[in-house]
């Protein structure tokens, strides 16, 4: 193989790939080692897996359909890319399933040996589209990619045809690598490490991406081959993760920080497993999880484990939040820290599993029964999954209390560059437990309170002199009995309240990026529209807009004075993928003018979409 640099290729400064075909092809696979190299080769890179909730659809049909979707460029960039600039379309099905969203004039690589009269018709093709003239509006390069990978590994000992037809994903990674200069050294390292067990398969493989790369540089079907130069990036060591990771990564970080154990009491549950995966393989730092037999039951360990002094965690999706509730709010009576992830997907009930969605906010604020006050977080990009998780570890044992973590399907699967922090900018989330009576002659108040934080002492079940009762009925104010006296609960209340609300003075204000001061549109956002709604404000200021853009990470409680920055604009547009769930609860406490825009397609914003909304408002107060 030739060296990445060659010489004569054409530069780009940003490309947008997709790989489609069966969930059982092997796109994701293809897809994410092509965004490995191009991560390691300086790139900056966005990523959007899209993939059926069936295990396995029947081959060959539109709902079986999988795809990835990688945008990478020699610049900062903020989200997938709306439209690909090139489709790689392995069967049929595929093809028709993605040619909506390739724009005229863009490049189709396609798998013509899985273009048979059977697999046409099996997804409503009356003819070849290949030979029809159907896609003359695209740069059509059909090659046969199956008999090219089972042609190459023809000679390879114990090789069935099944098992060489399947290494046809890395046939294709080979030529796309060819035909956009990426790096090959990786990807050959890691198959020989992912079949490590069975040698003759990794080197099948191995086979397979070389006869792809040969292809390319042998073949007249492609014009040459394109270069999209590394990022300009501020100096440090990066590298390319994805939302699950990053929140793994961040909570073994918030472990060695307080220095707890880290227990995690999970159920598998799209698309939050991969948090429970990436956990268990980190036993040597301390790390404990715990595959439940329901939501409940990882629920109330987590809780049980915070009880007893660990950094207690709980991971789900938006059905499983349900279930949890409850124990939330016993965390929420018993005070004690605990972290709750809801990687968010399309509902209600068990709706779409593999499919992105903003709806379960306002579950987060009050989906407990009584008055049961949670702080509530959300990451704005794969990476950022990271701070936050730590951030929520210290505003759980800061002010012991249970803290939701609203991370979702996009964020989770999608991936982008994580420059590795410096362990010293880190802060620091030291515990202190409980180690002596805090009362008169001797005794503990459990429920005795720091003056700044309003938190009670943590105390370790076992220290000796700190017996004291813990559970969910009603305690009193500083003994922890049970009380059902009227204005003890009041009081209980009240200060449970008063101990969320001041969090918002332990936060930073809400930051707005308006330039010039002179924006009379603030975009508001949470969560992952960050992306399309920072490149779409890009795109209005280069055609001569002025727009603010501000993104909240604390949901509740909201930063101090965030009243008077919304209110200091004429109108505030807050997109959301939900029905409107962070303008009610705006609407509730502030009176801004406030513009929603909501759309739930599975799917983050398009760019396009977001920047044309933007104009229009900016638009409409120019009337």
């Amino acid at each position: 193989m030739s060296d990445p640099t060659a010489p004569g290729a054409t530069r780009l400064d940003s490309l947008v790939i997709r790989f489609a075909g069966d969930s059982g092809d092997g796109m994701q696979l293809a897809g994410e080692r092509f965004t490995d190299e191009t991560a390691e080769f300086g790139n900056d890179v966005a990523t959007l897996p899209n993939f059926p909730a069936e295990i396995r659809a029947p081959a060959g049909t539109l709902p079986g359909v999988s795809s990835f979707q990688l945008h990478f460029a020699d610049h900062d960039i903020a989200t997938p890319g709306d439209t690909p600039d090139v489709l790689v379309a392995m069967n049929p099905a595929a093809l028709k399933a993605n040619l909506a969203d390739l724009p005229h004039g863009a490049s189709l690589i396609v798998d013509s040996d899985e273009f048979t009269r059977r697999a046409l018709t099996r997804v409503g093709y009356e003819g070849n589209p290949l030979t029809d003239g159907s896609l003359n509006e695209w740069r059509l390069h059909a090659v046969p990619v199956t008999s090219l990978t089972v042609g190459a590994l023809s000679g390879f000992a114990g090789i069935s045809k099944k098992e060489a037809e399947r290494a046809r994903n890395m046939f294709v990674l080979g030529l796309l690598s060819w035909l956009y200069q990426r790096p090959t050294s990786g990807t050959i390292g890691f198959l020989r490490r992912k079949f490590g067990r069975r040698p003759e398969i990794a080197e099948a493989n191995v086979a397979a991406f070389r006869a792809g790369w040969n292809f390319g540089e042998t073949t007249e079907s492609f014009a040459g081959v394109y270069e999209v130069r590394p990022a300009v990036q501020e100096p440090g060591r990066y590298r390319n993760i994805s939302g699950n990771a990053a929140l793994a990564y961040g909570l073994i970080a918030a472990s060695r920080l307080t220095a707890l154990p880290l227990f995690l009491g999970s159920y598998p549950i799209t698309p939050a497993s991969d948090i429970l995966h990436e956990l268990a393989r980190h036993k040597r730092f301390g790390v404990r999880t715990f595959q439940a037999e329901d939501e409940i039951a990882a629920a109330g360990a987590a809780l049980g484990a915070a009880f007893g002094g660990a950094l207690g965690v709980t991971t789900t999706s938006g059905p499983g939040m349900a279930l949890k509730s409850e124990t939330i709010g016993l965390a929420v009576a018993a005070e004690l820290p605990l972290i709750v992830v809801d990687v968010q997907r399309a509902g209600p009930s068990t709706g779409m599993p593999t499919k992105t969605e903003q709806a379960d906010l306002l579950m987060a604020v009050f989906g407990r029964n009584g008055e049961s006050p949670v702080p509530v977080l959300a990451p704005a990009t794969p990476a950022d999954c990271f701070d936050v998780a730590v951030e929520a570890a210290r505003i759980a044992t800061r002010y012991r209390t249970p803290v939701i973590v609203l991370s979702d399907a996009y964020l989770a699967n999608g991936s982008e560059p994580w420059r590795l922090p410096e362990t010293s900018a880190l802060p620091d989330l030291t515990v202190s437990f409980a180690t002596e009576p805090n009362g008169a002659n001797g005794t503990f108040l459990p429920f005795r309170r720091d003056p700044v934080t309003l938190a009670r002492p943590w105390a370790v079940p076992g220290t000796p002199g700190l017996e004291h009762r813990i559970g969910g009925l009603e305690k009193a104010e500083t003994t922890g009995a049970i009380s059902y006296d009227p204005g003890n609960h009041d009081r209980m209340v009240a200060v449970r309240q008063e101990r969320i609300d001041a969090i918002s003075r332990d936060i930073p204000p809400l930051a707005v990026d308006d330039p010039d001061g002179a924006a009379r549109v603030l975009v508001l956002g949470w969560g992952s529209t960050y992306g399309s709604i920072t490149a779409a404000v890009r795109r209005v200021r280069a055609a001569g807009g002025r727009v603010a853009q501000a993104h909240l990470r604390h949901l509740n409680p909201l930063p101090a004075g965030v009243g008077d920055v919304l209110g200091s604009y004429r109108r505030v547009l807050v997109p959301e993928i939900n029905l409107g769930q962070l303008s009610l609860l705006l609407k509730r406490r502030l009176t801004a003018d406030l513009t929603g825009y909501n759309k739930l397609r599975g799917l983050p914003f398009k760019v396009e979409e977001l920047t044309a909304v933007i104009q229009d408002v900016i638009d409409d107060l120019r009337d």
